[in-house]
């Protein structure tokens, strides 16, 4: 069976989206977000004021309308360096809260996708055949959480 999610409000699964409530701290601040941090990210080096101020947006729509300005200079590296940042705001968020980590972990080997109408990148896309980087970077997420909850030394952080 293949997972899909878009909706954070499409229970139990909302919570795979970039939108979902479920801050985390990485690199020595606070994010609202995974969608904050990932859409500031594109110009910490480029841009410093920018990216804090998307940090500190309202909300995560409001922080991907921000990131998406091209009113700003991306950081030169960005199209080699997004898959990885990414990758660090889903293992931190779903590091960071136990109820939406066992959400991911129940999930199995499913096939995660984001059922994105509009993004044929990280999602899915209109007709189906998109990348949907962001289901598979959830994949690697959880077998990374699957790995280090078998290690003697895993503690998870409370929510």
């Amino acid at each position: 069976m293949t997972i899909y999610f878009y909706s954070t409000r499409k229970q139990p699964y909302g919570c795979f989206s970039n939108f979902s409530s479920h801050g985390f701290e990485l690199d020595g601040y606070w994010w609202k977000t995974s969608e904050h941090y990932f859409q500031a990210q594109k110009f910490v080096t480029s841009d410093p004021q920018w990216s804090d101020r998307i940090r500190d947006s309202k909300t995560p729509k409001e922080a991907a309308r921000l990131g998406r300005s091209r009113q700003h200079p991306l950081r030169k590296d960005w199209e080699e360096v997004k898959e990885n940042i990414m990758e660090r705001a889903v293992f931190q968020k779903f590091k960071t809260h136990a109820d939406i980590r066992n959400i991911l972990l129940e999930t199995g080997d499913e096939a995660i996708v984001e059922n994105s109408p509009i993004d044929a990148y990280w999602g899915c896309g209109k007709d189906g055949t998109g990348k949907n980087r962001l289901g598979q970077i959830l994949e690697i997420v959880r077998d990374r959480l699957k790995s280090e909850e078998s290690s003697p030394t895993f503690t998870p952080k409370s929510p």
